[in-house]
């Protein structure tokens, strides 16, 4: 579904990321994304931060798109399509640790409302963490990691989620966040023999499984994913060694 959305509410969330809110009557789940475009950029993925009626897509501006999407205001006009792909499994009778990194707090932020989990929140400082309110609003208890130790936990958010499955039993980890905080994350999750539901960044120009940009060993990240059990990660070799560029090529990661 494709649709024209009135931007509605506009958030700052630390200096370089925004949340945009839209009325959109499309159902969406926790870990879809949807594709944004408005005149001046590219169409890109972005996941979403709210999936109720009010929906919302949270920004972090690093790019050309990006960039504009930040001059938008209220009032403005978004174009959006979809939900794209598999969201994340979520089974109320389950004890669920969710950690998001980065820009990849949104994904899991309506996963964190939804089951009021327990929540793990990573970023490299103070001033680069966000929806901390929302979290805090939602989840039963949450603890924060700084990469320099300006709040809260003093490390990466991997190191203070294995302190904290050491403290209680979990029954699955959901993750979202850069790759190389994912890769980690996914190899604490197999040491400790531990279930986990991870969303998948790739490439993505069409969000429908047609391009073929975003395929990693077999699995489109739009279509099959982006979310992805352990045991489906396990068999992607591509998984923190290499990606797709715009064209289709594999490029690895230095």
């Amino acid at each position: 579904m494709s649709d024209f959305v009135k931007i509605i509410g506009v958030t700052d969330e630390c200096y370089d990321t925004k949340t945009f809110e839209f009325q959109w009557d499309e159902k969406a789940f926790p870990g879809q994304f949807v594709m944004i475009w408005t005149p001046g950029m590219e169409e890109i993925p972005m996941s979403l931060s709210k999936t109720g009626r009010i929906k919302a897509v949270t920004v972090k501006a690093i790019g050309p798109s990006t960039k504009r999407l930040h001059e938008l205001t209220i009032g403005d006009i978004l174009r959006v399509r979809g939900p794209y792909g598999h969201g994340y499994d979520l089974q109320h009778d389950k004890q669920y640790l969710i950690v998001g990194g980065g820009v990849g707090t949104a994904s899991v932020l309506p996963a964190i409302k939804e089951t009021g989990a327990d929540t793990v929140i990573g970023a490299r400082s103070e001033q680069d963490i966000i929806l901390r309110d929302r979290a805090l609003k939602y989840a039963s208890n949450v603890w924060f990691a700084t990469d320099d130790g300006s709040f809260g936990f003093h490390g990466n958010v991997v190191q203070l989620m294995r302190e904290k499955c050491a403290e209680k039993q979990y029954d699955c980890v959901i993750g979202c966040g850069p790759e190389i905080m994912l890769f980690f994350l996914f190899q604490a999750c197999q040491e400790l023999h531990l279930p986990c539901q991870l969303s998948l960044e790739r490439h993505m120009k069409c969000g429908a499984g047609v391009c073929g940009c975003c395929v990693m060993n077999g699995q489109r990240v739009c279509r099959d994913g982006p979310v992805f059990t352990g045991e489906q990660i396990a068999k992607m070799k591509e998984f923190g060694h290499a990606k797709r560029d715009e064209c289709g090529r594999l490029v690895t990661f230095r």
